[in-house]
């Protein structure tokens, strides 16, 4: 592969990828458990690497916080195009809205500094919007066309109600009330009304 100067560009090497996926399910733990004190040099402990490769990857915390936000954002829009193959679907729905509760889980750990990197950028809110409404859009469309779930509802009602759900809840265990919640949702949204709200 050349860049535009005619130079051949480097591919990373197969361990610098290996380290970098190690530091980024590292961060996701650490900043989980810790909070956004959460030390860069216990996020390199828990990788296995010295911190001047965590340095090397991510140069600021801010930087290893966004990167491990849109891994997790990947994962999830990844999920979406694996959960239409596999599940029928309103319980394609189901099951990738249960696992946004577990990312919004985790975010909540780095809920500060997400909200510092956020500011800084609004690309990073666009991306974020974006790809999650088109995942939860196809899921959607699909269950609204095999007649499984009601019409009058749009990806963005979705997530709002979704994200509603997870930051009205803060008390210990707060995730299996909110999972509770997303199925009574969703079967909610299982009951096809017969005909149109005026």
């Amino acid at each position: 592969m050349e860049d535009c100067s005619g130079r051949t560009a480097k591919r990373p090497r197969a361990d610098a990828v290996r380290n970098r996926e190690r530091v980024l399910e590292a961060a996701k733990a650490v900043f989980n458990a810790g909070g956004p004190d959460a030390s860069l040099e216990a996020v390199a402990r828990r990788a296995g690497v010295g911190i001047a490769t965590l340095y090397r990857h991510f140069p600021t915390r801010e930087a290893l916080f966004e990167a491990v936000y849109r891994r997790e954002v990947e994962h999830l829009a990844n999920l979406a195009e694996q959960l239409k193959v596999e599940a029928a679907p309103a319980e394609a729905l189901r099951i990738w809205l249960r696992s946004n509760v577990e990312f919004v889980a985790t975010k909540k750990g780095m809920s500060v500094a997400l909200a510092i990197v956020a500011h800084s950028s609004s690309d990073l809110s666009a991306y974020t919007f974006d790809r999650l409404t088109k995942a939860v859009r196809e899921l959607l469309d699909r269950a609204v066309a095999a007649g499984e779930v009601r019409a009058d509802i749009s990806p963005e009602d979705l997530l709002r109600a979704l994200v509603g759900m997870c930051y009205m809840n803060d008390q210990p265990g707060w995730q299996a009330s909110v999972l509770r919640l997303v199925d009574v949702f969703v079967d909610g949204l299982c009951r096809v009304p017969d005909r149109k709200p005026p």
